[in-house]
């Protein structure tokens, strides 16, 4: 499964990729708005978009990419491990409910 988490914070990112692994995920992380970042965003499983961290530009970017290909999106005020941990045990076992 593939994992694009938009917003958190920079000193986290390797620890958000590595929480990811362990989950069997495949992650993607933005903490800063760049020019290429429409491009890099893909077409993943699941959108994890952390608000208190993120700017209106990267929100509004990211869900324009995604519009219409079936993305789910996960939205977290806080960007703490716990938090990344919680949206991805949920989205698994949603998962694991469908297949």
């Amino acid at each position: 499964m593939s994992v694009v988490i938009i917003g958190g914070n920079d000193c986290m990112v390797c620890r958000y990729k590595l929480l990811c692994r362990q989950y069997q995920c495949k992650p993607k992380v933005f903490t800063q708005m760049s020019g290429s970042m429409k491009d890099k965003i893909g077409t993943p499983d699941l959108l994890i978009l952390f608000t208190n961290t993120v700017s209106h530009k990267m929100v509004q970017c990211a869900m324009s990419t995604l519009k219409g290909k079936g993305t789910v999106v996960a939205r977290s005020h806080s960007s703490s491990m716990a938090s990344l941990k919680n949206i991805l045990e949920a989205h698994l076992q949603g998962e694991s409910a469908r297949g």
